[in-house]
């Protein structure tokens, strides 16, 4: 997969801060990348340096194969689509009026800007509303109008950073189905985020950055099984206080639970039920724990809290 965005060893500081301290990351065309890492890791002075509001110490940057250290930059920057977490928009303007303003903002005009907007409008779910002040809208259809605004030149690589926070469950699907339309369509998508869940089911591939560097990258199965690994968990609760423990569980005499680490559950849990049964022991209730990528996060950058 032919890299649209390259970044190596870029430096950035911020008097003795090192916001980025010579990371490296690659996105391949068409690709959806995740990017994560806590509060302070580098990521929005990542961003702002590929969006060119910020001039890397050191390093090279190249999007769609252009060095943006090169009098090429603009251009090249005028193929990138950038959605800001805080909403963007003209609050007294009507939906239309926003996506008109911000079309012409990125050189559209005429019949392409005006289909453009009613495509727009519909891809939003707002089409009726199209001539409603934005002032008066909910938090999840700014949003979508927010994405709109900031993809209506078709860019081929888009950044967005926290595409959905604070937004209810069926606009972020909203936005998750926008986001893929955008994909299908061909663009190449990273996503900052702290919705960690979200990010383990629509990402190809996920870079975790901390300290101003990429800790890991790869897919979500691939980072599992260089972290946490890609063992189960599985509780059982019982009918009535444990007397012994089996062989092959985790538990204490008196208590009702045991706990057990398989694998693979389809081959194992049979044989492990059957021990159960064979120990005169009923069984309540059964929960199988799959490792997530939030465990794989805290893994690589620690459970300190971060402000």
């Amino acid at each position: 997969m032919e890299p649209v965005l390259r970044l190596r060893g870029v430096r950035k500081a911020f008097g003795a801060r090192a916001a980025l301290d010579g990371l490296d990351l690659e996105v391949g065309a068409g690709e959806w990348l995740a990017l994560l890492g806590p509060n302070g890791a580098g990521k929005t002075t990542l961003v702002r340096a590929i969006a060119g509001r910020v001039r890397p110490d050191a390093g090279t940057l190249e999007l769609l194969g252009v060095d943006l250290s090169t009098p090429a930059a603009p251009a090249a920057r005028r193929r990138l689509g950038i959605v800001p977490q805080d909403i963007a928009l003209l609050p007294l303007l009507t939906a239309r009026e926003n996506l008109l303003h911000f079309g012409q903002l990125a050189g559209l005009a005429g019949k392409p800007l005006g289909e453009r907007v009613d495509a727009a409008l519909d891809w939003t779910g707002l089409g009726e509303r199209a001539d409603e002040v934005v002032r008066d809208f909910s938090g999840g259809m700014k949003r979508r109008l927010n994405i709109a605004c900031s993809v209506l030149h078709e860019p081929e690589v888009v950044l967005l950073d926290e595409p959905t926070v604070g937004v209810d469950p069926q606009s972020r699907q909203r936005i998750w189905d926008m986001l893929e339309g955008l994909r299908r369509r061909g663009a190449t998508l990273v996503l900052t985020t702290h919705q960690l869940d979200e990010a383990q089911q629509v990402a190809d591939r996920i870079a975790i950055v901390d300290h101003g560097r990429t800790l890991a990258e790869g897919r979500f199965e691939d980072l599992l099984q260089r972290t946490v690994g890609r063992a189960r968990r599985v509780r059982i609760h019982c009918a009535s206080p444990l007397s012994a423990v089996p062989e092959g569980f985790e538990g204490e005499i008196g208590g009702r639970v045991l706990a057990a680490t398989m694998e693979d559950v389809v081959t194992e849990l049979p044989a492990l039920l059957a021990r159960l049964r064979e120990a005169g022991i009923a069984a309540t209730d059964l929960s199988v724990h799959t490792p997530t990528l939030q465990e794989v996060f805290l893994h690589l950058t620690g459970r300190e809290l971060r402000e």
